[in-house]
């Protein structure tokens, strides 16, 4: 990755960070310069330390050092030894401390950004049109909200902010060494420099092919767990467990693979430059005896170069592995972007009352095309469809029912004509006013994990559900007896997406959550088709009870369901077939 990458990557980002974690990037960075003056005060502390240690009187001596001897009252060696490691000492512990605390305000910032950015992108996908989920498989948006939003964190926040405290304590450190041996400075940190800059070199296309394997197979492995769990019932009726246990692992072990060769290149270099700094010192301590100090003179300047290098060495890999784990995710991040640009709808947290429907719902010559698909799934539509009726939708597998339904719902934009309700045409701005007619009773009824009574007040918190409405709504859909003939009775828990209800019970549960939202359309997109006959016509005779105070539409195969319809709408390669009664289907 470029400079020029980077940055660019940098202001996308900085746009979705709020205003307080900006201050907090702030604090950082001056914690990173006050870090920095500490270092630079360790490493030269340890100077007079050993000067006292070696050679004590020499210090009395010096020009430098005797205003400052004079200065504490320092009379003889013993006292100036004890004054010196004090001073070292303390230099030490606040050095230590300050990066202590530079380490926690880092960590602290960087997974407090990655949980807005987790939230943030959760929030901004659900707030997505239909149109958009419909084209993403759900194992790359989970893989999305969770793993690439923590690749934000691990792969761009914290190595930008290591290279950045990197930086100024490489800054610092090799500001004392050049004060101390500017040579022997200058020397190693090319000789440093040049290990890492090789490394870099060679390994820059490894890096982004691991990078790119790694964010393709983190969703697939959520794919394969997903699929494999998901359908574990024809999972274990087929015996196709090997089968998933086979995907799953030639993705994690791809995706592993990935993840280790980055860590590698991320970490092999520190044993060169351990290498290096040995060699360093050994050659620094031959050429330093040679002076006419010797070998006592020696040991002050040795002793703060080794301790130089020392802080030096752990630096350069910082800069070295923040640099790897941000080319090595570059991939990743440029994904999470992708869902942090999402934009929102503007009005999405203003109340909307309910659009005016007093009459009826109609559409006007409505297209509807998919998204790079030439072929229309709705052509020329054209219904009339009255308050308080119940109108039947029948055609074979692909004429358009489900797409003409989500048009009805609002979940789709027609790509031409319009839906009218009463004399209202259906935009992207009274969409959602409509929508709080609508309850939508699918095949499938999704159940999350928790109470009878949550289930049925679905997405209300718990504590502001209405338990009189509830049992009011239970009744009306015919299971209250059922409930209440349960230990738990609406406490009852459902299991993992109603595993522990019949089937008939479920669509229950979904008509009784229609009427819990008070809402007066009814959809039922093959509500009935799973359940055998004498369950269906309990499921219709409930709808049939209740249909003097609603409008319904159903989608059916079986003829039988749409018997009590006041018309029925043949549905034909995304045309209108014919509009008929029951009777009339049945003559052909």
């Amino acid at each position: 990755m470029s400079i020029k990458q980077y940055l660019k990557l940098f202001k996308r980002l900085w746009k979705h960070i709020i205003p307080k974690h900006r201050l907090f990037f702030g604090l950082v960075l001056g914690l990173t310069v006050l870090t920095s003056i500490t270092e630079i005060i360790s490493i030269g502390a340890i100077l007079p330390f050993l000067a006292v240690l070696t050679t004590p009187d020499h210090l009395f001596s010096n020009s430098l050092a005797n205003p400052v001897v004079s200065f504490l009252g320092l009379t003889d060696s013993q006292d100036l030894l004890i004054s010196c490691s004090l001073l070292f000492i303390l230099a030490v512990l606040v050095s230590g401390l300050m990066r202590v605390c530079l380490l926690l305000v880092q960590t602290r910032l960087s997974y407090a950004v990655g949980a807005e950015f987790s939230i943030s992108i959760y929030r901004r996908t659900l707030y997505q049109p239909y149109i958009n989920h419909i084209g993403h498989n759900s194992s790359e948006l989970i893989a999305g909200v969770r793993g690439k939003a923590n690749m934000i964190v691990t792969s761009f926040i914290v190595p930008t902010l290591g290279i950045l405290s990197a930086s100024f304590m490489l800054t610092a450190i090799m500001f004392a060494m050049l004060v101390i041996e500017p040579k022997i400075a200058i020397g190693s940190f090319l000789g440093f420099s040049l290990i890492y800059l090789a490394v870099i070199l060679i390994t820059k296309n490894g890096l982004k092919r691991d990078g790119n394997r790694a964010n393709i197979e983190s969703a697939r492995v959520i794919r394969s767990l997903q699929e494999g769990l998901g359908g574990i019932r024809d999972v274990l009726i087929d015996g196709t467990q090997e089968i998933y246990c086979k995907i799953y692992s030639t993705a994690d072990l791809s995706l592993r693979r990935a993840e280790a060769n980055i860590q590698i290149i991320a970490g092999s270099p520190r044993f060169f430059i351990e290498a290096l700094g040995m060699i360093l010192i050994a050659c620094l301590a031959l050429f330093l005896a040679k002076r006419q100090a010797g070998i006592s003179g020696a040991i002050p300047i040795l002793g703060a170069l080794a301790l130089s290098a020392q802080r030096l060495m752990p630096v350069l890999q910082q800069a070295y592995s923040g640099w790897v784990n941000i080319q090595g995710g570059q991939s990743s991040v440029l994904d999470a972007l992708e869902l942090l640009d999402q934009p929102i709808p503007q009005n999405h947290n203003a109340i909307t009352l309910p659009i005016k429907f007093d009459s009826s719902i109609a559409l006007k010559r409505v297209h509807f095309q998919f998204p790079n698909n030439p072929d229309f799934a709705i052509s020329g539509v054209n219904l009339h469809i009255p308050k308080f009726s119940k109108v039947g939708f029948i055609g074979t597998t692909g004429s358009g029912k489900s797409t003409l339904m989500d048009i009805l719902m609002g979940l789709l934009q027609p790509t031409l004509g319009e839906v009218i309700i009463d004399e209202e045409v259906l935009t992207l701005d009274n969409y959602r006013a409509w929508q709080h007619h609508i309850a939508h009773v699918p095949q499938s009824i999704f159940l999350a994990d928790t109470s009878i009574a949550e289930n049925i007040a679905f997405g209300i918190p718990k504590d502001e559900i209405d338990y009189e409405l509830v049992q009011d709504a239970a009744k009306k859909a015919q299971i209250a007896s059922i409930i209440d003939g349960w230990k738990d009775g609406y406490r009852t828990k459902v299991g993992e997406r109603g595993v522990r209800l019949s089937g008939g019970q479920r669509q229950r549960i979904g008509i009784a959550r229609a009427l819990y939202k008070k809402a007066n359309v009814l959809i039922l997109d093959e509500a009935t088709s799973a359940l055998d006959n004498r369950t269906e016509k309990s499921i219709i005779d409930t709808l049939e009870n209740l249909s003097q105070s609603l409008t319904i539409m159903i989608v059916a195969h079986r003829l039988t369901t749409l018997k009590s319809c006041t018309k029925i709408v043949e549905l034909e390669h995304g045309r209108i077939k014919r509009v008929c009664t029951y009777e009339e289907i049945l003559e052909g």
